[in-house]
């Protein structure tokens, strides 16, 4: 090989490794186009899905978990001694953490997303009274068949076994109404309260908001008293909160459907709260017809134990609050039932407690 033809190559071998360099540029700024793109795309894809539960995002949780089980197992699998079932093994676990935390995320966005378009959600993260460690050692002195009576949530062992009727099912109601309990709860009782004020006025009442849950549409209590209907919701909220606008809105809607639903029916609204309302609430109310009940407080020391004749054998029966049938028992006064305030009244003129448990 002459000279020239010598150069010739190497500047012909340099042109090759600069259009190699070239080519490798350019695969690497096209790649990094490419991962912003997607990026932005991503960007974009969360902001579209932000009301439905954020499943892209929860899916990049996913790709990361995963990603770090590649790791452990391509180590564990190409390590000199592979160990190919634990790999098998980690990667299947791995993939139910993903698919677990996949769908936490979900859910967790869901209710966050819910929370923001409606707040009062957040109370019923406090649905649940959770019994004290005291409270559950207890519940274990009794037998299975005994915890069947509602009863032994409020009762000692030795109380619940020695004390007559009368008195234990008595001392059980008057602890349950001591006894700290949740806004739930405390929003389902205050209902209760005012269905009783109208049944003793002679009303027939649904209680729809206990039955219903979220699906009454904010109507808790359908009072009806021959042509006549009132449409009532109920808010026991602590005295530093407000009852604002808003809260007015959505009770004049569902109370105009019920309208427009029974057109022939006489129907009147009532809002009922153990609070006040804003000024600006106060005037929306009045314009659209809503009869307000303020500070209306909850009286605990109502009758509140109901007593009830069987329609099918005469058998009379009472209940308390927090007894399985509680809810769904209505009193009619043309066959001799009512409500009473103690178990003593109750028992005195022939009821018997209502519950499953029998004792032998």
């Amino acid at each position: 090989m002459g000279y020239y033809e010598e150069k010739k190559k190497e500047l012909d071998d340099l042109f090759s490794t600069v259009r190699k360099e070239k080519a490798f540029f350019e695969s690497a700024a096209k790649q990094e186009r490419e991962n912003l793109d997607k990026q932005k795309e991503g960007i974009i894809q969360m902001a579209k899905e932000r009301q439905i539960g954020f499943p892209w995002l929860a899916k990049a949780y996913d790709e990361l978990f995963q990603l770090d089980e590649f790791e452990v197992t391509n180590f564990l699998t190409n390590k000199s001694h592979p160990a190919i079932s634990a790999a098998k093994i980690i990667k299947e676990q791995s993939r139910l953490r993903r698919q677990a935390e996949r769908e936490k995320k979900i859910a967790q966005y869901i209710v966050e997303y819910y929370e923001n378009i409606a707040p009062f959600l957040i109370d019923l993260k406090e649905e649940v009274d959770i019994a004290n460690e005291k409270e559950r050692e207890l519940l274990k002195e009794y037998s299975a068949e005994e915890l069947e009576d509602s009863v032994t949530n409020y009762l000692t062992k030795e109380e619940y076994r020695k004390l007559p009727s009368i008195e234990r099912n008595q001392i059980a109601l008057d602890r349950f109404w001591s006894r700290p309990k949740s806004k739930w709860l405390i929003g389902r009782l205050y209902e209760r309260y005012i269905g009783y004020l109208y049944e003793k006025e002679g009303y027939n009442v649904e209680y729809v908001g206990i039955f219903k849950g979220f699906e009454d549409l904010g109507r808790d209590l359908i009072c009806q008293k021959g042509n006549d209907f009132i449409v009532i919701q109920c808010k026991y909220w602590s005295q530093f909160r407000t009852i604002y606008e808003k809260h007015i809105f959505q009770f004049f809607g569902t109370v105009f459907q019920y309208k427009d639903e029974n057109p022939s029916k006489n129907i009147h609204a009532i809002f009922y709260t153990s609070t006040e309302l804003s000024k600006l609430a106060r005037r929306f109310a009045c314009e659209l017809g809503i009869e307000l009940k303020e500070n209306f407080e909850f009286d605990k020391d109502y009758p509140c134990i109901k007593c009830h004749t069987s329609k099918i054998n005469g058998t009379k029966i009472y209940h308390l609050p927090f007894d399985q049938q509680y809810d769904k028992t209505k009193l009619e006064k043309k066959y001799g039932e009512f409500y009473c305030k103690t178990v003593q009244e109750a028992e005195e003129v022939g009821f018997r407690r209502a519950f499953r448990y029998r004792a032998k």
